[in-house]
């Protein structure tokens, strides 16, 4: 019968059972619609189109919303909600979430090699970059992190599950996931063997290191700056950018402007020996 059924100038229904009928467009199209009543309201729902949806199917659609219906659940509403969902999770996959993550440290101040190295450990984590970071298991986090891994990358692959996991903590704080997969992976990842980096340990060899660096007889401003280190214990980039309007010689005070520095907080150093090294005024 439903074969038989000839289009016409207008629209027209044939009636199944149960508020399950067929509409028959001008086209020739043939849509199956259930019509219900909630909290007093006409509606009415798609279940596809004839014959890619047959009449058994289109029954069994039918007795499932009406079993949401005795739930007190709108089938019409929870469909559009399961869309909303599912529009939400494709455009807040874990590549997005992490790119805003970096985006954020940015505008927060963090220092350029930090978001450079975000950027890096987001491209060791391509293959889960395209998924919704809601539907992201343990498992698939760890096939990404075991790759990494099998290339011998012990250091970069713990890395990689410590940004993940602040991608997905930030995904959590801004209401996008649930919960943080890669948190319950710390145990599982090859611990990388800590290589310590030489160092003087004992003080007649430190003592020889300065009476080296005293007697060096390169460049001025270099002996100057490998005297003045010992003394601020700064790093080598704050040191070499230092300029005469942050230290103040009198007070023996060095103010490190929180841009130079790598947690973007401003630091005043006290170190006495400074004024002791000698006429390091600037000259005119």
């Amino acid at each position: 019968m439903i074969r038989s059924l000839k289009p016409e100038d207008r629209p027209y229904k044939r009636a199944d059972a149960g508020g399950l009928y067929l509409e028959v467009r001008p086209t020739g199209a043939k849509l199956w619609r259930f019509k219900y009543r909630h909290l007093g309201k006409d509606n009415r729902i798609a279940l596809g189109a004839y014959p890619e949806v047959r009449l058994a199917e289109a029954r069994q659609l039918r007795d499932d919303a009406r079993r949401k219906l005795r739930e007190g659940v709108d089938p019409l509403a929870e469909r559009k909600r399961q869309k909303l969902i599912a529009q939400f999770n494709a455009g807040n996959t874990f590549g997005d979430i992490a790119k805003e993550y970096i985006d954020k440290s940015v505008a927060e101040g963090r220092a350029d090699a930090t978001t450079v190295k975000a950027s890096w450990l987001l491209d060791q984590l391509k293959p889960i970059a395209t998924m919704p970071v809601a539907d992201l298991k343990p498992v698939e986090v760890l096939a990404v992190l075991k790759r990494i891994e099998a290339r011998g990358q012990y250091e970069t692959a713990r890395r990689a599950r410590s940004f993940a996991s602040r991608v997905f903590r930030y995904a959590v704080a801004t209401g996008r996931g649930e919960s943080d997969p890669a948190a319950v992976l710390r145990g599982a990842l090859i611990a990388p063997r800590v290589t310590h980096h030489a160092a003087l340990l004992e003080p007649e060899a430190v003592g020889a290191l300065l009476r080296s660096i005293d007697a060096y007889t390169g460049n001025t401003i270099t002996r100057l700056g490998c005297q003045i280190a010992p003394h601020v214990m700064a790093r080598p980039g704050e040191l070499r950018k230092a300029l005469w309007s942050e230290i103040d010689l009198d007070s023996a005070v060095w103010n490190i402007p929180a841009e130079r520095m790598k947690m973007r907080r401003q630091q005043a150093i006290l170190r006495p020996g400074i004024a002791r090294l000698g006429p390091m005024r600037p000259q005119a």
